[in-house]
C-alpha cells in the first residue's frame, strides 16, 4: 500500500472541481490544488485577503512580491482576475457566493463537524482566520487531510475533541487513503487507494464506514 502524496491528493481534489465554480483554497495543503486545475476549465479561485481569479504558483524567479494569498504565499493572477477590499471578500464568503471551499483539518466527525484551527495545546498559537466563515458560507466544504496523524490516530472520529470550526458542514473528505462522503447515513467510502481493502480501511478508522458499490480499489 502506497498512500497518496500531497501532490497526488491535490490532483484528486482538482478532478472534482467543476467548470465555472467559485472556489476558496484554504491555507496550507489545499493551495496545491491550484497547480492541477486544467487550463481548459474556467474555475475562479478566491482568497479571503481580497483576490479572485488566482492562477497556479509562480515559476521560480517570477514571483510578484506584492501578490500573495491569505497564507502569505506568492500566487499568480489570471487574465480578468481582480483585487478588492478584505471586507468585500468576507461578504462574498458569508453571503453564500462560493460554490466550494477546500480546507485542511485536525479532525472531522462522522456527522461532518470540522475542527481545523486549534488543537488546544498550551504552546499553540490558534488563529481561526476565515475558516469559520468559509465552513458555514460555502455551498460545499471539502476537507483535504492525512487519514492518520503521525502517531497513528485517525482524523475521522466519532466526535471531535478539538475546538470546532463548524458543525455539520463537511461534504466530502479527501485523505491519502480514501475519498469519503459525509451523508445522512454517516461516512460513505467512494474511493480507496490501490492495495488497500475496505476491511483494512475500516480497521484504521474508528467510526463505522458505509461502502459505495462503485468505490474503487476495494
Amino acid at each position: 500500500m502506497n498512500p497518496l502524496s500531497r501532490d497526488e491528493m491535490a490532483q484528486r481534489v482538482a478532478r472534482d472541481i467543476p467548470e465555472g465554480a467559485y472556489v476558496n483554497l484554504g491555507i496550507g495543503l489545499p493551495t496545491r490544488i491550484a497547480d492541477y486545475l486544467p487550463a481548459d476549465k474556467e474555475i475562479f479561485l478566491h482568497s479571503e485577503n481580497g483576490l479572485l481569479g488566482m492562477g497556479p504558483n509562480p515559476a521560480p524567479g517570477k514571483a510578484d512580491p506584492e501578490l500573495i494569498n491569505a497564507g502569505k504565499e506568492h500566487v499568480t493572477l489570471l487574465t480578468g482576475g481582480c483585487f478588492f477590499h478584505h471586507g468585500d471578500s468576507f461578504a462574498m464568503m458569508r453571503g453564500g457566493h462560493l460554490d466550494i471551499c477546500v480546507l485542511g483539518a485536525y479532525q472531522v466527525s462522522a456527522r461532518g463537524d470540522l475542527a481545523n484551527w486549534s488543537t488546544g495545546a498550551a504552546d499553540a498559537i490558534p488563529a481561526v482566520g476565515g475558516a469559520m466563515d468559509l465552513a458555514i458560507g460555502a455551498r460545499q466544504v471539502f476537507v483535504m487531510m492525512d487519514h492518520l496523524t503521525r502517531d497513528g490516530k485517525c482524523k475521522l472520529v466519532d466526535s471531535c475533541t478539538y475546538p470546532l470550526t463548524g458543525v455539520g458542514c463537511v461534504s466530502r473528505i479527501y485523505t491519502d487513503l480514501a475519498v469519503i462522503d459525509i451523508t445522512d447515513e454517516g461516512p460513505v467510502v467512494r474511493e480507496i487507494i490501490d492495495g488497500l481493502s475496505f476491511t483494512e480501511l475500516q480497521r484504521l478508522t474508528p467510526v463505522r464506514l458505509g461502502f459505495a458499490q462503485r468505490a474503487q480499489g476495494a
